[in-house]
């Protein structure tokens, strides 16, 4: 329990564990949801296209609370620093961990691309394809430049960000202000010291709706299964899978030597954010997962600076399993019509992917977009053979958030260890599920880090 009646601060009271049934945790009921909707939606496909308002829904929830939580774990994280260069030293060094890994990921989808050629054999005429479908996301693409990308960032006005819904903008917002509070000494304790406070009814009011994430991935599984159907994988049974396989070795082998070499598991880091992995493969929306991911991280023993800086950047600027995907799409669209690529026009490929998978990042539907951009600018490859994955791209886009989400636990991680930020002993502790370090997310959510308490120790409401 938690006593603010006090004058000196918050005063921690033990509570005593209570038994959570297997029925009341968040993963076992979105595991049960997810089940349903697919069933839903295989054998009442209308049924289960009328329940995607409840996949909304709830993503629109989410992502109205998204910018408090940002907020205020920036702002208090960087107002408590001491040495305001760290907050430029983070930043600095999350770049350069996302700018090694997105290239990597693009150079791996481009190596299995060639090596597997998932598209040869179908021998698709490029002037039969309609492209009506794709010009949406064509325009999009050619809207999203880096310069308009780069001055999008900075908000029309103060508060603009928290109606906007655009995470780098409150982000941006966040780091000043959380600098202006560090800059103005005790004068901007009493505010700090309020924001410290406001974080408990957020961080409460998060936990509530994550009460109707199984309701959520339930909407969203039966639209999509009710819409597009299992079977509509199987002409292009070949990309999916050797996309999502292409994922998981990105994942469990490339992350997870990063993560040894940090002193983690990456398995049993996956283990540790399976709720969010879960959320996110019902509503395909990492977004979905970001508050609780959040959370999670500090609760692993990173510190809430860190967390607050890498994670939101991470959202935009770190999107390994989008970059794997825009290379094998690309590859698999030249492949299938018959479009022999050299060398050269492969790296070309690859550069224009590095660029316009930063100057997309964060627009609704950014893989698609991003792929979109990308062939507009490489002549090589027909922009209109996007129509021949459009009715895939939504079960890769599962792949897609999964491998982001992953992609970005671990980068801030790594970053928290680069910075000294890592409790190391309360890391190996959470992953290994000891007890009193393996509590449930949700019923836990209330428990934001306050400035000065270290992860085991702070309070719970």
């Amino acid at each position: 329990m938690v006593d603010l009646s006090q004058g000196e601060g918050i005063v921690v009271r033990p509570t005593a564990p209570r038994k959570i049934r297997l029925y009341q945790v968040l993963y076992v009921q979105v595991i049960v949801a997810i089940t349903i909707g697919i069933l839903l939606g295989h054998f009442y496909p209308d049924v289960g296209e009328s329940m995607k308002p409840l996949g909304d829904a709830f993503i629109k929830l989410v992502k109205m609370i998204i910018a408090p939580v940002i907020f205020l774990t920036v702002t208090t994280g960087i107002a408590a620093m001491s040495d305001l260069q760290k907050v430029g030293r983070v930043v600095g060094k999350a770049m350069l961990y996302f700018l090694t890994f997105s290239t990597l990921a693009l150079i791996i989808g481009l190596i299995v691309s060639n090596v597997v050629h998932p598209g040869h054999g179908m021998n698709i005429d490029p002037a039969s394809l309609d492209s009506g479908a794709v010009q949406t996301y064509v325009q999009k693409a050619h809207d999203s430049t880096i310069t308009a990308f780069l001055m999008n960032i900075i908000p029309a006005t103060l508060v603009s960000p928290f109606t906007g819904g655009d995470i780098l903008q409150v982000l941006f917002v966040a780091v000043l202000f959380g600098i202006s509070l560090a800059a103005v000494g005790d004068y901007g304790k009493p505010v700090l010291n309020f924001f410290q406070a406001l974080m408990f009814p957020v961080f409460k009011l998060v936990a509530i709706l994550m009460k109707a994430a199984p309701i959520g991935a339930f909407g969203a599984m039966a639209f999509t299964i009710g819409k597009y159907g299992i079977e509509s994988v199987s002409s292009l049974a070949l990309l999916v899978v050797t996309f999502y396989l292409t994922s998981v070795f990105f994942v469990v082998v490339v992350l997870g030597a990063v993560a040894r070499y940090n002193g983690f598991s990456i398995l049993k880091l996956i283990r540790y954010i399976r709720e969010e992995l879960l959320l996110v493969l019902g509503t395909s929306s990492s977004e979905a997962a970001l508050p609780t991911l959040m959370q999670k991280l500090q609760r692993a023993g990173c510190a809430k600076s860190v967390v607050g800086l890498v994670v939101p950047t991470g959202y935009s600027f770190n999107l390994d399993g989008t970059n794997i995907y825009m290379t094998m799409a690309a590859l698999f669209i030249a492949q299938a019509c018959n479009i022999d690529l050299s060398l050269q026009q492969q790296i070309l490929l690859l550069l224009v992917a590095m660029l316009s998978s930063k100057g997309a990042a964060g627009v609704t539907g950014a893989g698609f977009i991003t792929l979109a951009a990308t062939l507009s600018v490489v002549p090589d490859v027909p922009v209109a053979g996007m129509a021949l994955i459009l009715g895939i791209d939504r079960f890769m886009s599962e792949c897609r958030a999964l491998t982001n989400l992953t992609g970005n636990a671990v980068a801030a991680i790594v970053v928290a260890r680069w910075e000294g930020e890592l409790d190391k002993s309360q890391l190996t502790a959470v992953l290994n599920g000891e007890p009193g370090h393996d509590k449930d997310p949700v019923d836990h959510l209330t428990e934001p880090l306050v400035a000065g308490t270290t992860p085991s120790t702070h309070p719970a409401v």
